[in-house]
């Protein structure tokens, strides 16, 4: 025995004493290196994986989102080409509507307020702005101090799309109607109560060549890429 212990005492390491003396067939177990080598290796190979799994996910992103980077502005600024290219061209937007011009409209002017002299000067400002005048004077008995608001605008079917919309840009907020069985292109300019006056000429020449080019005003009013 004393030769065993003796022995024992041999196979102990420096400083591991006390507790950790090797004594009968009691030893400290140690982490075999060949362990710890693999367990870093798998790590490494996981964050390999993960990177790899991220990177094609950009791919497949970047595939399906049309490209990035200088790619993509581009692409971008290629379509606002494109968009800007059929916007400009006639068959991209609505043909410029036919509408006939204040020279070819003639306008009754009637007062339904009680403001004398309101019909009159306004008929001498649609002459100016180049419109035809026809009859001038007080509203007939059904609209005389009715109407609240700006103006009423009044004219056979045919002028719905026609002469009451050109008419229309120069009184603001005007009620637009038109009237079955009423012969004649002539439309009326009835004027109610809350009428101060006409609109602005430049204003209203804006509004006519925005009736007459409806495509070319949307393409201006589009936002820019």
């Amino acid at each position: 025995m004393a030769h065993y212990a003796a022995l024992m005492s041999m196979l102990t390491p420096p400083g591991m004493g006390g507790q950790y003396r090797i004594t009968g067939d009691k030893y400290p177990r140690m982490r075999p290196r060949r362990r710890r080598a693999r367990l870093i290796l798998s790590m490494v190979a996981s964050v390999t994986a993960l990177g790899l799994v991220g990177w094609g996910t950009l791919q497949l992103i970047d595939v399906f989102t049309g490209g990035g980077g200088t790619a993509s502005a581009a692409g971008s600024a290629g379509d606002c080409v494109k968009q800007a290219a059929a916007s400009a061209s006639p068959a991209a937007g609505a043909r410029a509507a036919v509408l006939p011009k204040p020279a070819q409209i003639t306008v009754n002017v009637y007062n339904a307020t009680t403001h004398t002299g309101l019909a009159k000067d306004t008929a001498d400002e649609l002459r100016k702005r180049g419109f035809k005048i026809g009859d001038v004077g007080n509203a007939p008995a059904k609209f005389d101090q009715k109407i609240k608001g700006t103006a009423i605008l009044l004219g056979p079917a045919s002028a719905l799309k026609t002469s009451l919309p050109v008419l229309a840009t120069q009184v603001t907020a005007a009620d637009q109607r038109t009237e079955a069985g009423r012969k004649g292109t002539a439309v009326d300019l009835i004027l109610g109560n809350a009428f101060k006056t006409l609109t602005p000429q430049a204003t209203a020449a804006k509004a006519i060549t925005a009736l007459s080019n409806p495509a070319q005003t949307a393409t201006t009013s589009k936002k820019t890429c």
